[in-house]
């Protein structure tokens, strides 16, 4: 089997049945990164020795006639945010650096090694999550692998452009306002934000306590399923981690079609602000679902206006006392953002949570007549590299906010959602973003199954 190919759930199942050793995969997964991520930059610490040991273990395992799980063998990489026993945890921060090691690994890490999968390193971010391009002042930019010149998005850039480099097969990230779907979009592969609370965010470094989620990245939509089975369950680490309506994906994808779903396309403002080829796209994906019906969802404008506000208060409060002693320490993105949210009164932070409050329901209320809802991911295909502003609607705006225009008002509220990649013969990669009511992971993974096998999607 071609290892650099493969996706996860084959790697797994050519590991336990004895047809390539866990030694071997780690090896050429190393092998790949070496090669490459010198001109990618996806990578800020490789654990090659500790994933050559859990590999070992692996192995061992295996010749005991034990099943070390769904993930035997699996190489995965994580953003620098996630807490690694014996690391620091850096969340792409130089400050970050002088912190102590991690005492334990972050629950989701814990939880993905016990599926058998190893651990071969941190992946590159934008500083403090703040960003959706992975132009880090301190530790690089992350180039995308379709075009070098071009950025992978952000804030979660070295997770997406790892799994599009084909250096590994699975990457988690984390996502405020966009940053799994923007860079799974601008690189081409798979990004699922799930329902807020679902996945535990224990031992990761937080930048929006009330916004953030984590979640996976991969190259199909069966590696998603696995690794987001693998991920749920409560944890008393991370106290907004419930036991809600935890299933198995897996099982319920494969007991029903899609025949009787109701999809419909956003219009509205998730049409004016993008570009030709974007449209283009969800015109496709709906072709292909047979999909005509739009929906409106209200005020989204106004949702991405809150969610901004909220960001930028939780993120600076957060940072305060760092920002007072050590500004010149910031990436100076980061640091001005940061400086622009401590000075937001506080009413205009309480106006967006009572906000927030009134277009989750009325977003509720859609989803009584929709089970999915399809909209761009991003407005447009990977800008180059230091680009600082695009055309949209005739209109020439900056490129590092407006690169969540579509993502902000969805995280705003915690709905789940992937984001599929749109690979296009001769162009850029493109991003849809699949869309469900909280807690109705399964329906969306099940829509892009049914894209995955008819085609319209390619990784």
């Amino acid at each position: 089997m071609s290892l650099e190919q493969a996706d996860a759930v084959a790697i797994a199942a050519a590991v336990r049945e004895g047809k390539v050793s866990a030694v071997e995969v780690t090896k050429a997964a190393l092998q790949r990164i070496a090669a490459r991520d010198n001109e990618l930059n996806c990578f800020t610490t490789i654990t090659a020795d500790t994933a050559s040991r859990d590999a070992e273990r692996i192995d061992r395992e295996i010749a005991q006639g034990k099943n070390p799980g769904c993930l035997a063998g699996v190489p995965f990489a994580v953003k620098n945010l996630f807490d690694i026993a014996g690391l620091t945890t850096l969340a792409g921060a130089k400050i970050n650096a002088e912190n102590p090691p991690a005492t334990q690994d972050a629950t989701a890490i814990a939880r993905l090694k016990q599926a058998g999968a190893v651990l071969v390193g941190a992946l590159n971010m934008d500083e403090y999550a703040y960003g959706f391009v992975t132009e880090n002042f301190h530790y690089g930019t992350t180039h995308n692998p379709h075009d070098l010149k071009r950025i992978a998005g952000g804030s979660s850039g070295g997770s997406a452009a790892a799994i599009a480099a084909n250096l590994v097969p699975l990457t988690l990230g984390s996502d405020t306002n966009g940053s799994i779907r923007v860079p799974g979009a601008l690189c081409g592969v798979y990004g699922l934000k799930p329902t807020y609370g679902r996945l535990s965010r224990a031992g990761v470094a937080l930048f929006s306590n009330s916004l953030d989620h984590i979640g996976p990245f991969a190259r199909s939509v069966r590696d998603i399923t696995t690794a987001f089975d693998v991920l749920q369950g409560e944890d008393e680490r991370d106290p907004v981690c419930t036991k809600r309506l935890q299933s198995q994906m897996l099982d319920a994808m494969s007991r029903q079609s899609i025949e009787n779903l109701r999809i419909a396309i956003a219009g509205d403002y998730f049409e004016k602000g993008a570009s030709p080829e974007a449209l283009e796209a969800v015109q496709n994906i709906a072709d292909a679902l047979g999909v005509t019906q739009y929906v409106t969802i209200p005020e989204a404008h106004r949702a991405r206006a809150a969610a901004f506000v909220i960001t930028a208060c939780e993120g600076a409060n957060l940072h305060l006392e760092k920002l007072r002693l050590r500004p010149q320490d910031f990436d100076p993105a980061t640091r001005d953002r940061f400086l622009a949210g401590a000075l937001i009164p506080s009413s205009w932070y309480i106006q967006a949570q009572r906000f927030r409050r009134w277009y989750r329901d009325k977003v509720r209320e859609i989803f009584q007549k929709v089970d999915v809802i399809l909209a761009p991911t991003t407005p447009i295909s990977a800008p180059f590299i230091g680009q600082e502003t695009m055309i949209l609607d005739g209109e020439e705006i900056l490129v590092r906010p407006h690169l969540g225009l579509f993502t902000q008002p969805l995280s705003f509220i915690g709905l789940p959602v992937l984001s599929v990649p749109i690979v296009r013969p001769n162009a850029l990669p493109l991003g849809i973003q699949l869309i469900a009511a909280p807690y109705n992971e399964a329906l969306i993974l099940r829509v892009a199954s049914v894209l995955e096998a008819k085609g319209v999607l390619c990784v």
